[in-house]
């Protein structure tokens, strides 16, 4: 392969990965909305998130008094462009990945804390008081589990002594990290449900603010941001799987086999989330996650490093 096509070939292999982990999560979701309320799994939970998408690339976008239109527009191209560059740092195998950064987890934490920003930036441009609301309930909670992230990451790139990803995929050769660290991924599925709004965090979208940020949002803006939503979320399900469940290692199958079947009982495990548990209120959320949550990952990163000495 030349150059220039090395050049292509990774951006265009992230896009893809995250137009098809979208609509994988598409079809779960329908998938188990239709388990949980015993109307059968049928053809259509394929075919409607194909057909969902055509009704809303023909529709009329909706417009407001003297919106931010320039943030408007910015916001959803942001935040799937997050989802990407999260992505682009998984390792697939140990000879090959995307951006295999010596400082992936950094990198990581740095998607994570402007995602905050564009899905506030999303609220806040349309300049109506239900995404105003929706953005600025975000962000109380956005800035409480950030922390989380942090904590749970370093401990799990302490046996590493990197934080690069192969080198912690490395690391978990015989022993996952998430029978080394059974808090990380708990603390870690939270993290990824409120920076991808999903489920029980779904803080900036719920229906109790009539959609939230995408109260205003109709037609292929709404698409957009749905993709962006969902692409994070699969973003987020890679990198649980490469950090607590042993990425690319496995036997029989191939290394990226290995990766996307983790990634798939990540990714299924959020969605159901939303279908299984009630979205949690605000104040209560921010709550327990100061006095709760923050805690057990401290304990998590103490733990990792007694283990380290």
């Amino acid at each position: 392969m030349t150059a220039q096509a090395e050049v292509w070939a990774a951006p265009l292999l992230t896009a893809g990965v995250l137009a098809a982990g979208a609509y994988v999560v598409a079809v779960l979701d329908a998938a188990v909305a239709a388990a949980v309320s015993g109307a059968g799994i049928g053809r259509s939970v394929l075919a409607g998130p194909l057909r969902r998408a055509a009704l809303l690339v023909v529709q009329q976008p909706s417009a407001t008094e003297r919106p931010d239109a320039a943030s408007w527009a910015l916001a959803p191209a942001l935040y799937a462009g997050l989802a990407a560059a999260g992505l682009a740092v998984i390792p697939w195998s140990a000879s090959f990945s995307v951006a295999d950064v010596e400082a992936g987890i950094v990198l990581w934490g740095t998607v994570e804390s402007l995602a905050i920003v564009a899905i506030f930036l999303h609220g806040w441009s349309a300049n109506t008081h239900q995404s105003l609301l929706a953005a600025y309930r975000f962000l109380a909670a956005g800035l409480s589990y950030l922390l989380l992230s942090m904590f749970v990451l370093i401990a799990a790139a302490i046996p590493a002594e990197s934080l690069q990803l192969s080198r912690i995929v490395e690391s978990q050769h015989g022993l996952w990290n998430v029978v080394r660290q059974p808090l990380g991924l708990p603390l870690f599925a939270v993290v990824a449900l409120g920076s991808s709004t999903w489920g029980p965090l779904n803080l900036a979208d719920g229906d109790d603010l009539s959609g939230g940020t995408t109260a205003d949002v109709s037609g292929r803006p709404r698409l957009v941001w749905s993709g962006a939503r969902a692409a994070m979320l699969t973003s987020f399900s890679a990198m649980a799987a490469t950090v607590f469940l042993g990425g690319w290692q496995g036997p029989v199958l191939p290394g990226p086999a290995w990766v996307v079947l983790k990634t798939l009982v990540v990714l299924a495990a959020l969605v159901a989330s939303g279908h299984l548990f009630a979205r949690v209120r605000t104040e209560r959320f921010v709550t327990v996650c100061w006095l709760v949550l923050l805690p057990l990952a401290f304990l998590d990163l103490v733990i990792a490093g007694v283990e380290a000495l």
